[in-house]
């Protein structure tokens, strides 16, 4: 079953919690926190201390993407936050697999991000420590993105995970029209901000791009 993950980049931002049980109530499999910090990507949005905030109302899996730089320092506050898994960017310092470690040994799952001009190779020897490679379908910093083609990126990378238990997850742009497109590639969580926030009701969005993402795939719910 392809497993999808909103963003709460897109909810209303008066009102985090009732929507957060919302999305959930409607059929979210994770909930997704994109932290930028107007250096790395130019924008700014959540820390540690919303991310707490969070914590309660996330009875799924709270999966927080780090779009800052340096990341290392961070760690530790947002473990303590709560967050269940961190995802840092391969782009975002010198040290991935240090960044990676650090956020194992905090008990936290660890995730890797790639930026659409960064190439699949760049997460071939990180592959063992990690739970989940996110690729990129926008440039970060912004919801509402038009999507950017990644299929043989994201193609390569489930080749290179073979029979790892790692996660391709793939966030920009997602819809019921592109969900296919990344599924049929290897994606298999699909993160999606103003295709369920905006317009309908939660759980017709939340079904319609699961639907779609495995049909072009055979995998049923």
């Amino acid at each position: 079953m392809t497993l999808i993950a909103p963003s709460i980049l897109s909810a209303d931002f008066a009102d985090f919690g009732r929507q957060i049980r919302a999305v959930e109530d409607a059929g979210a499999d994770w909930v997704h926190v994109d932290v930028m910090d107007n250096h790395f990507v130019p924008n700014l949005t959540f820390g540690p201390p919303a991310v707490k905030a969070f914590r309660p109302h996330v009875k799924t899996l709270m999966d927080v993407h780090l779009m800052i730089a340096p990341v290392d320092p961070s760690i530790p506050a947002y473990a303590e936050a709560g967050a269940d898994r961190l995802t840092a960017h391969v782009e975002a310092g010198p040290h991935i697999h240090r960044t990676l470690q650090a956020i194992r040994d905090a008990d936290m799952q660890a995730g890797v991000a790639l930026n659409p001009g960064t190439p699949a190779d760049a997460v071939e020897n990180l592959l063992d420590l990690v739970d989940l490679v996110l690729v990129m379908t926008v440039n970060p910093g912004f919801g509402g993105q038009s999507f950017i083609d990644m299929t043989a990126k994201i193609a390569r990378i489930r080749a290179m995970i073979g029979d790892r238990p790692v996660h391709i997850q793939v966030d920009g742009g997602i819809t019921p029209e592109t969900a296919p497109r990344v599924t049929r590639a290897g994606a298999d969580v699909l993160v999606a901000g103003s295709a369920v926030f905006k317009g309908g009701t939660y759980a017709d969005n939340i079904a319609a791009i699961r639907k779609a993402g495995d049909a072009a795939t055979g995998r049923m719910a």
